[in-house]
């Protein structure tokens, strides 16, 4: 049970922002004032993927990156600045998403 409960919480933080997108996709295809709604479905769809598995990408990379960066830490603290860098690159697939997110928009 324990290790369900944390293969649960390793993929949380990406389900609520894919749920998030998902929340204001729908938002978005409500407000707009053309009446293809089949394009406009389409592309809230799109932007809710864009977000969701930008999310999902990072969550999965730097769980592995993370564990790695804390054992190298605490055998070599003066490696923390590198190890930083290492851990926030994949951050940059959100950044890409919301950019998807926004273009789709």
């Amino acid at each position: 049970m324990k290790k369900f409960a944390q293969k649960v919480s390793q993929y949380l933080p990406a389900a609520a922002a894919l749920a998030t997108a998902a929340v204001s996709s729908d938002a978005f295809a409500q407000a707009t004032t053309t009446t293809d709604t089949s394009s406009v479905g389409l592309k809230a769809i799109g932007a809710g993927l864009a977000l969701g598995l930008g999310a999902v990408g990072t969550g999965l990379a730097q769980g592995p990156i993370g564990a790695a960066a804390a054992g190298v830490t605490a055998e070599r603290p003066e490696k923390f600045g590198q190890m930083a860098i290492w851990f926030f690159i994949p951050e940059t697939l959100v950044i890409f998403g919301f950019v998807g997110f926004f273009l789709l928009k």
